[in-house]
């Protein structure tokens, strides 16, 4: 397989942010007297952008409380997004190389916009994509279509030759809604969710990649 364009997740697939997801998950219970969730439930919420990760993480709060909620763990999130999170291994040596060997590269994420740029600019990633999408950069998030859509359409790329990366059914379901090929990795926070809907391939690192370029 081969692509043209390869468009990534973030969290859990380019970054491992589960601690730092975890603890602003938790904070905010703490704030709503709540007690703690483990790491393993967070990681399952993770995925469908910070609205739906809060409302999950407060199962029985009402409307005002959720909203409460969303903006202590987003003001939260803000200041400690980075205390622990790291990109997985192998990650920036295969952005290195297929940024060098000219390959478009793109990110799609769930994520708020404004925190995802933050982010790879932090972590000094931001020059290897040419462009950035977060889950409010269109009016529905992944898995609908319209962030590869403009992704494909801004880079000319084949959609055919076009390939999603990440750890979930989210994005294997984002890939066929938008007629592109789909790459699983087997690290993250919802790898188990690819047996209900499987990637058109797996890879254990991200290097993997650079063979399937060109």
């Amino acid at each position: 397989m081969t692509g043209d364009l390869l468009v990534f997740d973030l969290d859990g697939t380019l970054v491992d942010s589960q601690r730092d997801l975890t603890e602003a998950v938790n904070a905010t219970r703490a704030w709503m007297g709540l007690g703690p969730l483990p790491a393993e439930d967070v990681s399952r919420y993770v995925g469908n952008g910070a609205p739906v990760l809060v409302q999950r993480a407060l199962p029985d709060a009402g409307e005002e409380d959720w909203s409460r909620g969303l903006k202590y763990f987003l003001d939260y999130y803000r200041d400690h997004m980075l205390d622990s999170t790291r990109l997985y291994p192998g990650v920036r040596e295969a952005l290195d190389e297929l940024h060098g060997a000219g390959i478009p590269l793109a990110v799609l994420t769930n994520k708020p916009i404004r925190f995802s740029l933050q982010m790879l600019e932090r972590l000094k990633l931001a020059l290897h994509f040419f462009r950035v999408y977060g889950g409010n950069s269109f009016p529905e998030k992944k898995p609908d279509p319209a962030g590869l859509n403009a992704l494909i359409a801004e880079s000319g790329a084949a959609r055919e030759r076009t390939i999603m990366v990440g750890d979930s059914a989210v994005d294997v379901q984002t890939a066929r809604n938008a007629g592109t090929l789909s790459c699983g990795v087997r690290w993250g926070f919802q790898p188990e969710t690819f047996v209900a809907s499987p990637p058109d391939f797996l890879i254990d690192d991200m290097r993997e990649l650079i063979g399937k370029t060109r």
